[in-house]
């Protein structure tokens, strides 16, 4: 995530205890020249149930989208919002120890960042929402225009900005970071007469990072939209669902309603959410459901070569982000690939350019005879959507765990979701409970950052969702069976 949008997210998370939490963030300092009053922007449907909309403004605004050369402006009020300063600081540490045979790795790292922001003085725009309704009334929309057809075609919701929130001065973000880490291996040998040779070999790693940001007056940081609901006519109304009317009369929905109740790929997420200090079988249904699909990755010939390039991804969530979105762009084509170089990085294309090698993904590529993506493209998508809705610290943890560690922790969750009576302590994997503690240190943080909490009982070992409501524990539990799969044997 870019500094600009970490800055902006952390905005609209402190705001949403005040508003009624219908704030965006802006993702990108260049989004902000087309957040206009009134400017079309299109929300994509998502698809997992526990992933949030995306939103990607237009080069439109709403008059464009209209039949006749009628124009309208919109009756905008402006006034003082909050003066926003905020400093954060994030202090990380880990390590693992790896041994096998005659090879023995032992890696730490430590890390911290440092953010400093001040938006200054804030200003609010909004749109007189009646007036517009009434300005709209008899209008309706050009169902030839190019976004209304490519919106209408992706079963996307078109949406209008109605308030936004924008700098008045100057203002600036700097980030320190502070990365250090070492290695040591040690290779024990015996020599011709029994003598033991031990090779040891280590190295350090030193990373320092200053990054200052300016943001010019006037740019908006946030904003907030409402949908349209298009039938055979324009209908705009407030806390409306947006969305095409189907030829049976109703509405596509899209993801998130005006409750807070998301849905996606048929199913309502309300329905997988555990309540607060539910056991971890409580999500043992679901799971089991998705990993059926999950079970495909043992299977792909190139699982090693992903892992190790889905592994580096935990440490940059652009890349992350832009290698879910690629993949949904696939599945959402039924598996038919049209690379888009300029929308992808690096690592973004060589992840497609390594599934386009499995023989039953690239059977299947550049043909649309199929209704549906090949299942072992959907278990990628799967396993790369579940990574990128952790956070961030989830993902710092996750970088700290070795294969075999990954796998034995997906061993002790599918056995504490087993059941709901405790672990027996002879059950946990011997590796979890190495290192003097540190291993099993390394588990409870990386379980708490999603919130799952460990507890040790009389009689066992248990395992629970923490006081949080929220999909993290689901998602969690599919990305560690999933790269658990991919790590299971040699490609």
């Amino acid at each position: 995530m870019s500094v600009f949008s970490k800055a902006t997210s952390s905005f609209v998370r402190q705001m949403q205890g005040d508003l009624d939490g219908s704030l965006i963030h802006v993702s990108r300092p260049h989004d902000s020249q087309k957040l206009v009053p009134l400017a079309v922007v299109v929300k994509r449907n998502r698809y997992w149930p526990w992933q949030r909309p995306k939103y990607q403004p237009s080069d439109f605004i709403l008059r464009d989208l209209l039949q006749g050369d009628a124009a309208f402006d919109p009756d905008v009020t402006e006034s003082p919002f909050i003066s926003y300063n905020e400093t954060s600081r994030d202090d990380k540490s880990g390590n693992w120890k790896a041994k096998a045979d005659m090879v023995q790795v032992d890696v730490e790292g430590e890390g911290s960042s440092k953010r400093k922001l001040s938006f200054g003085n804030l200003q609010n725009q909004k749109v007189t929402v009646k007036r517009l309704l009434e300005d709209c009334r008899d209008r309706k929309l050009d169902m030839r225009h190019i976004l209304v057809q490519q919106v209408q075609k992706r079963n996307e919701v078109l949406a209008v900005l109605k308030e936004r929130v924008l700098t008045t001065t100057p203002c600036g973000i700097t980030e320190t970071q502070k990365k250090q880490g070492s290695c040591m291996g040690v290779l024990n040998l015996m020599g011709m007469l029994g003598t033991e040779i031990s090779v040891q070999e280590s190295f350090s790693v030193n990373v320092d990072r200053d990054i200052s940001l300016e943001i010019p007056a006037q740019t908006v940081i946030a904003y907030s939209l409402l949908e349209l609901e298009i039938q055979k006519e324009l209908c705009l109304q407030p806390e409306t669902f947006g969305g095409f009317e189907s030829d049976s009369g109703t509405s596509s929905p899209s993801f998130d309603t005006v409750d807070q109740q998301r849905v996606g790929n048929g199913i309502d997420l309300s329905r997988i959410q555990p309540p607060k200090r539910a056991p971890l079988s409580a999500l043992n249904s679901e799971l089991q459901k998705q990993e059926e699909s999950l079970c495909l990755l043992a299977e792909l010939p190139v699982r090693r070569c992903l892992f190790e390039m889905l592994f580096k991804s935990l440490e940059d969530r652009d890349t992350l982000s832009l290698q879910e979105q690629a993949l949904a762009d696939w599945c959402c084509r039924a598996g038919v690939l049209e690379l888009q170089p300029q929308s992808m990085n690096a690592p973004s294309c060589a992840l497609l350019d390594l599934l386009c090698l499995v023989p039953a993904i690239q059977s299947e590529n550049g043909s649309a005879a199929e209704c549906s993506p090949p299942p072992q493209l959907t278990a990628v998508h799967l396993l790369v959507s579940a990574m990128e809705a952790l956070p961030d610290e989830t993902l710092f943890q996750l970088t700290l765990c070795s294969p075999e560690i990954l796998q034995a922790i997906d061993e002790l969750i599918c056995q504490l979701r087993g059941s709901c009576q405790p672990l027996p302590d002879n059950s946990v994997p011997a590796i979890l409970l190495e290192e003097d503690g540190k291993t099993w240190k390394l588990l409870e943080q990386l379980l708490r950052s999603s919130n799952v909490t460990l507890e040790r009982v009389n009689d066992g070992l248990r395992a629970e969702t923490g006081s949080e409501e929220g999909d993290l524990p689901l998602v969690l539990c599919l990305t560690i069976r999933g790269l658990s799969s991919l790590c299971n044997g040699d490609d």
